[in-house]
């Protein structure tokens, strides 16, 4: 359990600072998986118990508008919690930007569009779970 708050907290902090290279981040060079297919970048919000429904839907706005923003996006996706397991810990909003590799999204997380965004949306963040996988359909 520490170690998964550690990872989280890295990658939290990899999302925050724009950093695209934590010591467990599989975009790393080093990693000859992250090279390999369509990344895609999940981010999962648990917004404050005192963010407004305005608030909420202006970061929804401020993030559908980064594939406009930042090239190297290819797809974009974004949904609510509907799932009946009850197993969501608060968070609600699940967000999937796909890029064509690993390298695109050391260019999306300093992106000036992006750091905007996250400055947008840290007043009104409680929590964020952010994981990164190169698709694989076997």
């Amino acid at each position: 359990m520490k170690w998964m708050l550690m990872t989280t907290a890295a990658v939290m902090l990899a999302v925050m600072t724009g950093c695209a290279s934590t010591p467990d981040c599989d975009t790393c060079e080093d990693n000859p998986m992250a090279t390999a297919g369509l990344y895609r970048h999940v981010v999962v919000f648990r917004y404050k118990k005192d963010a407004t429904d305005e608030q909420i839907q202006q970061i929804n706005e401020a993030f559908a508008k980064l594939p406009e923003q930042i090239d190297t996006i290819r797809g974009y996706e974004w949904g609510t919690n509907v799932s009946p397991e009850n197993l969501a810990d608060g968070f609600t909003h699940c967000y999937l930007v796909t890029f064509d590799s690993a390298d695109d999204i050391k260019g999306y997380l300093p992106h000036p569009a992006h750091q905007a965004f996250v400055k947008k949306l840290r007043p009104i963040l409680d929590k964020a779970f952010v994981i990164d996988y190169v698709a694989k359909n076997n």
